[in-house]
């Protein structure tokens, strides 16, 4: 009888222990699966790096928007051959003249200093009528001309401001959308028209200012 009884509890013993096995196999069969995921989840971290890394650095920008004179601009006296007034203009700038104009220009940006005999000096009503008519003629796209009466340190002046085409460039053909500033100066009987202009987006108002502000008669 306790032989029986012995058998018995080999036989449950045997069948725990097959369980058992059966529960280990089990387990280690969900290893592979395991194993997989752990591959995704290193693809997605490596796919999250690389967009991290790409954010990280940024398209390269200008220092100086396109047009944009610097603000460390130095300045030198332009002196015509006749006398009469000075105005600073910017240092380094190419420089032409014919006749009466002398240009000074680089890159997209262009100062240009013209001097005339007049009997009488400009106003807002004659700048608005015969220069504003000319110069319609005479720049594409003319457009926008607003005339008013400015204070420099060289006394009133009347300002004319419009907008036109640039010529178009020699190499590229490139066509630029330029902002004018047109100031008339006068004193008996000598009229000196001092235009700079540059691109609409441009931010050149310290420069312009610098440029009007220096103008004196001598």
């Amino acid at each position: 009888m306790a032989r029986v009884r012995t058998v018995r509890s080999l036989g449950v013993v045997g069948l725990v222990l097959a369980a058992a096995v059966t529960a280990g196999c089990s387990g280690s069969s969900s290893g592979p699966p395991a194993a997989s995921h752990a591959s995704s989840g290193s693809g997605s971290t490596s796919t999250s790096t690389t967009t991290a890394g790409a954010s990280a650095a940024p398209a390269p920008t200008e220092s100086n928007p396109p047009g944009d004179i610097p603000d460390n601009q130095a300045y030198v006296a332009f002196r015509p051959t006749g006398g009469g007034f000075t105005v600073k203009v910017p240092e380094g700038w190419a420089r032409t003249a014919q006749g009466v104009t002398t240009v000074f220009t680089d890159k997209l940006n262009r100062v240009e200093i013209a001097t005339a005999s007049a009997s009488s000096a400009p106003t807002v009503a004659s700048v608005g009528s015969e220069v504003v008519s000319r110069l319609r003629g005479q720049v594409p796209k003319f457009d926008g001309p607003k005339v008013s009466q400015v204070n420099r340190h060289a006394g009133s002046a009347v300002l004319l401001k419009y907008q036109g085409d640039s010529a178009a460039d020699p190499v590229t053909g490139k066509v630029v959308r330029d902002a004018f500033e047109r100031y008339a100066f006068y004193r008996q009987g000598h009229e000196v028209d001092l235009t700079l202009s540059g691109p609409v987006n441009a931010d050149n108002v310290d420069p312009w200012r610098i440029v009007t502000d220096s103008f004196s008669w001598k």
